[in-house]
């Protein structure tokens, strides 16, 4: 079955006090939801945007390291679910069940190639 990434996006300063009892309990709720059906492979959550490293391919085979995400956007990844499901309609039924859980927008991407177990 194709695989597919669901990436829930959280603003710049997102602060994970937001985050109600409520509304973990609808994300747990959810992760059960995806085990009993059999299609997530994979869930992460991410540390903050500005904790993050960018590497940068330099002359020389040098590599550039510098602080914070690659590109300058207002919304970053926050977490994130691999999904083995029939089709992009499967997949898009739970990126909408993600983004009514996490209150935020939510990508839906097939990856290119399907990955082994």
């Amino acid at each position: 079955m194709p695989q597919y990434l669901v990436a829930i996006y959280h603003p710049d300063d997102y602060q994970p006090s937001v985050e109600s009892e409520t509304m973990m309990e609808e994300i747990h709720a959810l992760n059960r939801e995806m085990i009993a059906a059999g299609v997530r492979l994979f869930v992460g959550g991410l540390s903050s945007a500005p904790g993050a490293k960018s590497l940068r391919p330099q002359a020389g085979r040098k590599v550039l390291v510098t602080d914070g995400p690659y590109i300058e956007t207002k919304e970053h990844i926050g977490g994130f679910w691999v999904l083995d499901v029939a089709d992009l309609n499967e997949a898009l039924a739970w990126g909408h069940k993600a983004a009514l859980a996490c209150r935020a927008p939510v990508e839906v991407r097939a990856f290119l190639a399907p990955l082994k177990a």
